[in-house]
């Protein structure tokens, strides 16, 4: 038998919604308790409360640091119904049972986000008696519920105005939530400390507060299980944030691509495109215009560019989208600040797949650069976190080490194939030109490989373009098998760096070093 919900104490930072559930609850026979700013909310807005002071008959102290920390209110939650033994220990002290608890913390990360926030300020802001209360309903879930979040209010209130009572399905549902909830709370605390007082480069521990949004169709393969997880406190541009407004259901590779091809396109200041295929880069552009960048990035290689996903920095604009729509194209997802009505109107209605495509839209009217963070890859057994490769490397480092210097223009691509090499899988080479990418060698064993499929790739346009690399050439084989090449940027570190030095003298070839290498394994 579920517990009859009877009573609930309910504290919460975050009043949104809070009328309505807690009037709710009353209205279903439900006594609240509350204490501070949440009593005073609720009483403002005609609720009924009891005072938690009352009830313990111990007042609020050191500037309400201490409130609900007190046997008769950890009591009630922590009481077994089915345990004789606590049952007595509650009658022999005056202690009620509580059947909900409704709690959200302290803002502790929005505090901490604030200009000029003061460490003390910080501080003040860790919630105790919250996560105390909220671990103790979660751990005791078989007889109290946990509400953590103002989107429970709906489904946690339904139930109670049904059955006057949570199933316990629910009550485990909310226990899952709230021990996620306060894992990333200690989690944004202990980052906190460790940045604040630069003891520490990396947590000792990295816990994940991400939630489940979706379950997919299936994973890579279609023998694969797979679902879409949401970190809640990630704002910026998202391929998992991101509002769908056309199309089937997104795959598990297409959200891979996805992904890819949003921290392609915010790579550039310029409007940009990045077109993806098995989530390596087979065109890219940056032009003046988003439209022409979408017609030189999709005749970067326009057989590998044939049902591909796109990554477009600005607002999709009429051009763009006819471009797009015309016959003999077929793009497979489009991810994209936002789209003019007209581009939307051209994309669900003209070619052939419009019903099809997926279009995906972040907000806005360009992407903003990626902020750092870390990069976190699963082991067995464990994982590997590093800081994620997305800041731009200091052009004053790089140096000119052929007899040969690159022209103004060749610098200008040359700027543009080290920020697309860096995309692509190890060993990665690109071959780009017009500030377009032309070719691509990714994932190879041989660097000299990879230099071969890009150079097959562009055919003839190689002739004139520059050539990146992501590391540096161990041997002077893979500059001249670089047939029309006319400059090359890469890190340099070989111990026969003065071998294709002296390769790149010869053939004609400006060869910068920029002392930084770009791996992508």
């Amino acid at each position: 038998m579920d517990p009859q919900v009877k009573r609930a104490l309910i504290s919460v930072s975050d009043k949104t919604g809070l009328t309505e559930f807690a009037k709710g609850l009353v209205a279903s026979g439900v006594q609240i308790f509350s204490t501070g700013g949440t009593k005073r909310h609720l009483e403002t807005n005609g609720v009924p409360v009891t005072d938690v002071t009352e009830y313990t008959g111990f007042p609020e102290m050191m500037s309400g640091r201490l409130k609900t920390l007190h046997p008769k209110v950890h009591g009630g939650i922590l009481c077994r119904r089915d345990d004789e033994s606590d049952m007595k220990s509650a009658r022999e002290h005056g202690i009620e049972p509580f059947e909900l608890i409704v709690v959200n913390l302290y803002p502790f990360e929005a505090t901490i986000a604030k200009p000029g926030v003061t460490d003390a300020e910080a501080i003040e802001n860790i919630d105790i008696g919250g996560p105390t209360m909220v671990r103790a309903a979660a751990k005791n879930h078989k007889f109290v519920g946990i509400v953590t979040n103002a989107g429970q209010y709906g489904p946690v209130l339904e139930q109670i105005q049904q059955n006057g009572a949570l199933s316990l399905q629910m009550r485990r549902s909310l226990a899952r939530d709230a021990f996620a909830h306060t894992a990333s709370y200690d989690a944004a605390i202990a980052r906190y400390f460790a940045e604040h007082d630069g003891v520490a480069t990396f947590p000792e521990t990295v816990s994940s507060a991400i939630k489940l949004s979706s379950e997919l169709r299936y994973g890579e393969n279609p023998h694969q299980r797979a679902a879409l997880y949401v970190d809640p406190k990630y704002s910026g541009p998202s391929a998992v944030s991101a509002k769908q407004l056309n199309g089937k259901e997104l795959s598990y590779n297409n959200i891979l691509d996805l992904d890819a091809a949003l921290a392609m396109a915010r790579s550039f200041d310029r409007p940009a495109v990045a077109v993806l295929k098995h989530n390596n880069p087979c065109g890219a552009a940056v032009a003046d215009s988003v439209s022409e960048a979408v017609r030189k990035g999709m005749e970067g290689d326009p057989l590998s560019a044939f049902g591909s996903i796109l990554g477009i920095n600005r607002q999709v604009d009429e051009d763009s989208a006819n471009y797009l729509a015309q016959p003999g194209l077929f793009v497979e997802a489009i991810i994209a600040p936002s789209y003019s009505p007209k581009a939307l109107e051209i994309l669900t209605t003209i070619p052939k797949w419009h019903a099809n495509v997926r279009l995906l839209e972040c907000g806005g009217d360009k992407f903003s650069p990626a902020p750092e963070s870390w990069a976190v890859r699963n082991l067995t057994g464990g994982a590997l976190l590093q800081d994620a490769d997305v800041l731009n490397d200091p052009e004053e480092e790089w140096h000119v080490v052929t007899d040969k210097a690159p022209t103004e223009l060749q610098m200008r691509d040359l700027r543009f194939a080290w920020a697309m090499v860096r995309h692509v899988k190890s060993n990665a080479i690109v071959l780009c030109k017009d500030e377009m990418l032309i070719g691509v060698g990714a994932g190879q064993m041989s660097r000299v490989d990879s230099v071969e499929i890009s150079v097959k790739k562009a055919g003839e346009r190689a002739n004139g373009a520059v050539l990146a690399s992501d590391a540096f050439f161990p041997f002077d084989d893979g500059v001249r098998a670089a047939k029309g090449v006319v400059a090359v940027i890469q890190p340099g570190g070989s111990k026969r760096d003065q071998e294709v030095i002296d390769a790149c003298n010869e053939l004609g070839i400006a060869m910068i070093f920029t002392g930084r290498r770009h791996f992508k394994h």
